[in-house]
């Protein structure tokens, strides 16, 4: 006959927290211990803690305490009226409830203070439930399958006792969903429990009897029980091996059996319960006694194991790796990207190859990543691009002082801000969440950590000086050409040409005055230019606009004949007069003794800068490139 133990058979971590804190709390005062109600759900257990002088009371036992007792909350947690009860007499007050229970008691004060009436998923009368219901002034509807919920408030907060049944758990919620149209669910069974059931489950399918040992008042322990009796028809629930019946297996072909036990059930309890049930098969019992003690030395952190996913939720994996321990792996250790639901890319019975980060967290499991893996991978890729010189796709993540920090499949690769791009670049946050090729300058991988920097530049300029060299190829002097405005200064603009920077400068904008480049152009205009000089030995592109406009003053005389009266702007003054604008690129001037008929000490105390004016023309010279007008000529008397 062969015997096999369910994987995460007994003490679960907030069981086995208690009843070590418990001890622990002991060492520290000579007076007896009192524990709230049974530490846990387990007469052994319970015995065991009496010959350490820990023991139960119930609640109508607190008047009598005094001020020099010892009390230590169990792991199911009390209301806050009992901590308020105990803390008034002065009792000294030790809090063991599971970190999940406090959890629960502290969502159920926070949604029931912000008006939402609480539904919990559990047993009325279970200690736990009984807490958690003193959180939110005893007013929760306790539901065990979704009955008796057709009267929801408006708003409800749905919590669930931490050894419920994942199915009661779901009937509830379809329940609420039916009757009710603004809720908020926390899944509140504690993952060891759901892996617990789980595990259990799936070896009561392949047994031919079970044993599920624990203490009848353990409520976890009867779910047990109830999901394995419902695949194995000889299961049987005992608190020891004293109870398991001696003619259990009689009159029965039993080639397999199971065994597994509640989360308040002590390793102790177990081992004789394999003892017992291999006296047949010594070989067999010498297996599953190595599986209860099986030394987990051989797992160290940074170890590279495989393993089976035994479950997967919307939080984490838990993974068999051949350990008395399970591994747990949590989803941000799988994938870093919020919209994936790990249960769209990993299933039960996949095999996965992971690493060790820690060899047992809070509840015993071992902590595993499969990022860690990518990671180092990564980092090997990015070792073999650094030596070859090969360039790499990144993701930008954030913008710090001094430049850009991207992502490489994980890894950190920092970005200088001089090698962002060309040129300097002011505002680096336009980067944060662009993908972008880059080449590694320097990687450097030490104990205490690694550094690697990137270079955007690098790419962008082994890129242009390509481009460039083809545009030299292909212009010359005389070439009309399409460019872009990159840059405006204050002397000119550069111009790319097919990739190559041109000088436009501001005396080749226009004929006419031109202050300053960005009254004329602004940086992405396209623009028509004429290359005045294509110097290809010291590549200098110098770029001109005029030359693509006729000169205004090649038919002036043609244009404004002397004597005429003209119409024109004031434009700028000088101690001697006052320049007129006829057309862009050709300015008249008005000497001051031609402004008015009357004696003017200035320009402009006759004339004002934008005024259109009336004038003679009295003088032409096309060579000169000068226009003499008169006002006064034409004013009015």
């Amino acid at each position: 006959m062969e015997v096999f133990v369910a994987d995460k058979a007994g003490f679960c971590f907030g069981v086995k927290r208690a009843v070590d804190e418990a001890i622990k709390v002991k060492e520290n005062y000579e007076q007896r211990i009192y524990t709230l109600g049974p530490l846990i759900h387990n007469k052994d257990v319970v015995e065991y803690l009496k010959g350490n002088d820990i023991y139960p009371i119930e609640l109508t036992d607190i008047e009598d305490l005094t001020d020099k007792d010892v009390v230590i909350i169990r792991s199911h947690g009390v209301t806050p009226l009992v901590l308020e009860q105990l803390k008034s007499k002065g009792i000294k007050v030790v809090d063991n409830t599971c970190p999940y229970v406090s959890n629960i008691q502290r969502k159920v004060k926070e949604y029931s203070d912000a008006g939402y009436s609480v539904v919990i998923v559990g047993d009325k009368d279970h200690p736990e439930v009984v807490g958690i219901n003193g959180w939110c002034d005893n007013k929760a509807i306790i539901a065990k399958r979704g009955e008796d919920l057709s009267n929801l408030t408006r708003r409800v907060c749905v919590v669930s006792q931490t050894t419920e049944k994942q199915q009661n758990w779901e009937s509830v919620l379809q329940a609420i969903v039916k009757n009710c149209k603004e809720f908020i669910a926390f899944n509140t069974i504690c993952n060891a429990t759901e892996v617990r059931q789980k595990t259990a489950e799936e070896l009561s399918k392949t047994v031919d009897a079970m044993i599920i040992l624990g203490g009848y008042n353990s409520s976890n322990t009867t779910k047990l029980f109830e999901i394995c009796k419902g695949n194995c028809k000889d299961t049987i629930h005992v608190e020891n091996l004293s109870q398991i019946p001696e003619n259990f297996l009689s009159g029965k072909k039993i080639n397999k059996i199971g065994i597994t036990a509640g989360a308040s059930t002590p390793d102790w309890i177990i081992k004789e319960a394999v003892l017992k049930m291999s006296e047949q098969n010594n070989m067999e019992m010498n297996e599953q006694l190595a599986f209860m003690e099986q030394n987990q030395a051989s797992i160290s952190v940074g170890k590279i194991v495989k393993g089976t996913i035994i479950s997967v939720n919307e939080k984490a994996a838990y993974v068999n790796i051949g350990y008395k321990s399970d591994g747990y792996l949590p989803k941000e250790e799988v994938t870093k990207d919020d919209s994936i639901k790990l249960t769209d890319i990993l299933k039960a019975g996949q095999e996965v190859e992971v690493k060790v980060l820690n060899r047992a967290n809070e509840d015993g499991y071992v902590v595993l990543s499969r990022i860690e893996i990518e990671r180092e991978a990564a980092r090997k890729q990015l070792r073999a691009s650094f030596e070859n010189g090969e360039a790499i796709n990144v993701t930008v993540k954030e913008a710090v002082n001094g430049g850009l920090v991207a992502s490489f499949k994980g890894v950190r690769v920092f970005i200088p801000a001089s090698h962002v791009e060309l040129f300097h670049v002011n505002n680096l946050e336009k980067y944060v969440g662009q993908d972008f090729e880059l080449k590694i300058i320097e990687l450097k991988e030490e104990r205490r950590g690694s550094k690697i920097v990137g270079s955007r530049r690098e790419l962008l300029k082994g890129e242009k000086d390509r481009v460039e060299a083809e545009t030299w190829g292909t212009i010359e002097q005389g070439q009309k050409v399409i460019g872009e405005v990159k840059r405006l200064t204050s002397f000119g603009a550069f111009v790319d040409v097919n990739g190559v920077d041109g000088l436009l400068h501001v005396s080749e904008m226009s004929w006419g005055r031109v202050n300053k480049p960005s009254d004329v152009l602004k940086v992405g205009d396209k623009i028509e230019v004429y290359i005045l000089e294509a110097d290809k030995e010291n590549k200098k592109l110098s770029l001109s606009i005029k030359k693509l406009i006729e000169n205004p003053w090649d038919n002036v005389e043609e244009k404004y004949p002397v004597g005429n009266i003209v119409l024109g702007k004031v434009v700028r003054f000088a101690a001697f007069g006052a320049f007129v604008e006829l057309e862009s690129g050709v300015d008249a001037l008005v000497h001051i003794s031609q402004i008015s008929n009357k004696r003017i000490e200035t320009p402009a105390s006759a004339l004002q800068i934008g005024q259109q004016v009336k004038a003679k023309i009295v003088e032409v010279d096309k060579e000169a490139k000068k226009i003499g007008l008169s006002i006064k000529e034409v004013e009015e008397v």
